[in-house]
C-alpha cells in the first residue's frame, strides 16, 4: 500500500490532464491559423485602404511585441503560498503553511474539465462554459500526527472534496475517510478537527 497514493497520485494528475486536450489543441491550431499573416496572399488581392491600414497596425503591434515586450514571468507567491511552475507539464506545486507546525502542500492541475449550463435569465438563449479544476491538497501537521490528503474538484463557485485520507508519516494509508457524503467544503468543515483527531 506504500506505492498507492503516489501512483494514484500520478495516474490521477496524467489523466485530469488528458480530459481537454484534444479540443484545446485543435482550437490552438484554428485560431492559429486565422492569425498567421500571409503577405503573398495581401499582394495577389486588392485591399480597401482601411483594410491595408488595420493590418499594418496589427503587423507592427506582432514585430514589438516579439521584439521589445518582456516574456510573462510566472507567478511564485499566492497569498501566503509559494508556487512552483512546472514549464511544460499541466499542473503546479502551491506551498504553504498554518501556524508554526502545519505544513499544506496543493497540487493543481490547469482547467481539465467543463460542464455547460444555461445561461441566467429568463428570455436568455444558450449555454455557458464552466470550467473545472484538479487538486491533490496534502495536510501535515508534525510529528505525532498523520498526514491528511484531500483529492478535490474545484468549480468556480464551490470546492468539492471527492476522497479524504489518513496516512502515516511514510504516506501509507491508515483508514479512508467513511463518513457521510460531504462534498462541500462548508459542510466537512465541521467534521474536519473530529476526523483528524480520530486518526491519532
Amino acid at each position: 500500500m506504500a506505492r498507492f497514493i503516489p501512483t494514484a497520485q500520478r495516474a490521477f494528475v496524467s489523466a485530469a490532464s488528458k480530459t481537454l486536450t484534444n479540443s484545446i489543441q485543435s482550437r490552438i491550431a484554428s485560431a492559429s491559423s486565422l492569425l498567421q499573416f500571409n503577405p503573398y496572399a495581401t499582394s495577389q488581392t486588392h485591399k480597401s485602404p482601411f483594410t491595408a491600414n488595420i493590418i499594418r497596425i496589427l503587423s507592427n503591434e506582432i514585430e514589438y511585441q516579439h521584439d521589445y515586450a518582456p516574456p510573462h514571468q510566472p507567478a511564485t507567491s499566492f497569498n501566503s503560498f509559494t508556487v512552483r511552475d512546472r514549464p511544460g507539464e499541466k499542473w503546479m506545486t502551491m506551498r504553504g503553511k498554518y501556524g508554526e507546525y502545519e505544513e499544506i502542500k496543493i497540487e493543481v492541475t490547469m482547467f481539465d474539465g467543463c460542464v455547460f449550463v444555461p445561461k441566467p435569465g429568463e428570455d436568455s438563449t444558450g449555454e455557458n462554459v464552466v470550467l473545472h479544476i484538479s487538486l491533490l491538497v496534502d495536510i501535515s501537521k508534525g510529528q505525532g500526527y498523520p498526514d491528511m490528503e484531500f483529492l478535490c474538484s474545484a468549480w468556480p463557485d464551490h470546492l468539492e472534496i471527492q476522497k479524504v485520507y489518513l496516512l502515516n508519516r511514510d504516506k501509507t494509508i491508515i483508514n479512508p475517510y467513511m463518513g457521510r457524503d460531504l462534498r462541500r467544503i462548508g459542510s466537512f468543515r465541521g467534521h474536519l478537527v473530529i476526523t483528524w483527531k480520530k486518526g491519532e
